[in-house]
């Protein structure tokens, strides 16, 4: 008797097996691992020039960010990535204005050579 119960119920078990196999698990929105790989390559906070030069760029980019009280609490936690004088810009930011605004500070801090913007607006 419990044989027979077994054999009815391993077809049961291995439909349940292959309808859980063949369902799609491939992540929604939260694999942006696809959005972050570029091509080619742009740089990414690790990127950043330990040198003392590149560094002062980078803080002083930030700070006129951060003294521009009408920008979004995005624009001010852009990435901002320096490198021999070439600046990388990352980040979401509010609307199009928002992205010139800082695009233009970027540019205007000495020693900048190159503003590479990757902004994105929201």
């Amino acid at each position: 008797m419990i044989n027979t119960i077994r054999l009815l119920l391993l077809p049961l078990v291995l439909v349940a097996v292959v309808a859980c196999s063949t369902q799609n698990t491939t992540p929604g929105q939260a694999d942006n691992t696809a959005r972050n790989a570029s091509n080619p390559p742009t740089q990414t906070p690790g990127d950043q020039a330990e040198n003392q030069a590149d560094l002062q760029i980078s803080a002083n980019i930030r700070k006129e960010i951060l003294a521009d009280d009408s920008l979004s609490s995005n624009a001010h936690n852009v990435k901002i990535i320096t490198s021999g004088g070439i600046v990388t810009l990352r980040g979401p930011v509010k609307n199009q204005q928002e992205k010139a605004t800082v695009e233009a500070k970027a540019k205007q801090v000495p020693g900048v050579t190159k503003v590479d913007s990757f902004l994105e607006v929201e």
